[in-house]
C-alpha cells in the first residue's frame, strides 16, 4: 500500500488540496477549527518524516560545511534579492508588500523537508540544518524587513520560538525515542502514513484559510503571480547555485527546495499579531502558501527529473533502509 500510495501521491495531493478548498467554502464553519488542527497535524507530519530519517547521521551531517554554507547563502542572500525584485510590482501597496517579504524572505523549517524527502533529495541534511535555518531568519528578518519596507520592528520573536518547540524538538524528540526503543512497528506503520498525512496537512491548511482568502480575493490575488515567479526563480537558482558549488543530487535537491520553499505555517501567527493597519498581512501569507503547495506538489516530479535525472530519488532509498 505505501508504495501504490507513493506512486500515485502528486494526484492524492492535488485531490487534498480541492478537497480541502471544497469544504472550506462550503462549510465557512470548518474554518477555525481546521486552522487550530494545523499545528497538531504537522507536528505529526514532521514526526512521520523524522522517524523516517536516520537522526544520529542527521546530526553528523552538520558536519558538511560546503552544504550548510550553500543552503545559507541561497536563503539569506541570494533569496532576499529575488524577494526584493519580484515585490516590484506591489510596491505601492505596503500591507501587500510588507506580508509579502514577512513570507518570502523566511525558509521553510517544516514540510520543506517531507516534499524534499519524496523528491529523493537529502532530507537528512535539511534537517540537521532546520534549527539553523530559523535562528538564521529571526536575525535576518528584521533587517531585510527594515531595508525593504521600513518595517522591521514588526517581527516577534514568539512564534518562531513557538515554531522550534512544536515543529522541531516536540517531533524529533518523539522520533528520537522511537527509534531508540527500535520500535520496528510503530515505524513500518509511520512510513506508511506519511502520504495520508500529507494529504490531510494540505487539506487541513486550506480548509482553514481558503474562505478568508476567497472573501478579499480582488485585492491579494496580485499575490498569486508574485509567489509563483519567486518559487520558480528559486527552485532555478538553488540548482544552478548547489551544482556549481559541487554538492551531489541529493543535496541539490534539498538546496533546490529549500530555496524555493518559505516559512508561511511559522509567520502566519507573526502576521495575526502585526499592528492595526496590517490586517491583510495574514491572508496575503495564506496566499503565498496556497500557491506555493500546489508548485511543491508539482516539484515533488519535476525537480528530480531536472536535478540529477539519471540518479533519481536515491537518498529516500537509503534513508528507509537505515531507519528499518
Amino acid at each position: 500500500m505505501p508504495a501504490l500510495l507513493e506512486r500515485h501521491q502528486v494526484v492524492l495531493y492535488l485531490v487534498a488540496l480541492v478537497v480541502g478548498g471544497a469544504l472550506g467554502l462550503t462549510v465557512p464553519a470548518v474554518g477555525a477549527p481546521a486552522e487550530a488542527a494545523i499545528t497538531p497535524v504537522l507536528t505529526a507530519l514532521l514526526y512521520v518524516t523524522f522517524l523516517a530519517v536516520p537522526l544520529v547521521e542527521a546530526a553528523r551531517s552538520l558536519a558538511d560545511l560546503k552544504f550548510l554554507a550553500t543552503l545559507a547563502g541561497v536563503n539569506f542572500l541570494l533569496a532576499p534579492a529575488v524577494a526584493w525584485l519580484v515585490t516590484r510590482p506591489v510596491e505601492a501597496d505596503g500591507v501587500l508588500l510588507v506580508g509579502l517579504l514577512l513570507v518570502l524572505l523566511a525558509p521553510c523549517v517544516d514540510y520543506v523537508i517531507v516534499f524534499t524527502r519524496l523528491a529523493g533529495g537529502a532530507a537528512t541534511r535539511l534537517l540537521a540544518a532546520a534549527p539553523l535555518l530559523l535562528l538564521g531568519q529571526m536575525i535576518a528578518l528584521p533587517l531585510y524587513l527594515h531595508l525593504f519596507a521600513g518595517a522591521g520592528d514588526i517581527v516577534a520573536p514568539g512564534p518562531f520560538v513557538d515554531a522550534l518547540v512544536w515543529l522541531i524538538l516536540l517531533p524529533l524528540g518523539a522520533a528520537v525515542l522511537t527509534q531508540l526503543l527500535r520500535a520496528h512497528r510503530i515505524m513500518a506503520a509511520a512510513d506508511a502514513l506519511m502520504v495520508p498525512l500529507m494529504m490531510l496537512t494540505l487539506a487541513t491548511v486550506v480548509a482553514s484559510q481558503i474562505g478568508g482568502v476567497g472573501a478579499q480575493w480582488g485585492r491579494v490575488a496580485a499575490v498569486v503571480p508574485v509567489a509563483a515567479v519567486f518559487a520558480v526563480v528559486m527552485a532555478a537558482v538553488g540548482a544552478v547555485v548547489s551544482r556549481a558549488a559541487g554538492i551531489d543530487v541529493p543535496g541539490r535537491r534539498a538546496v533546490t527546495f529549500s530555496g524555493a520553499t518559505r516559512n508561511s505555517l511559522v509567520v502566519l501567527p507573526l502576521a495575526l499579531t502585526l499592528p492595526a493597519g496590517y490586517e491583510l498581512a495574514p491572508l496575503v501569507v495564506v496566499t503565498q502558501t496556497l500557491t506555493e503547495l500546489l508548485l511543491m506538489v508539482a516539484f515533488v516530479r519535476v525537480i528530480p527529473r531536472l536535478v540529477g535525472a539519471k540518479n533519481s530519488r536515491p537518498d529516500m532509498g537509503r534513508e528507509r533502509e537505515r531507519a528499518a
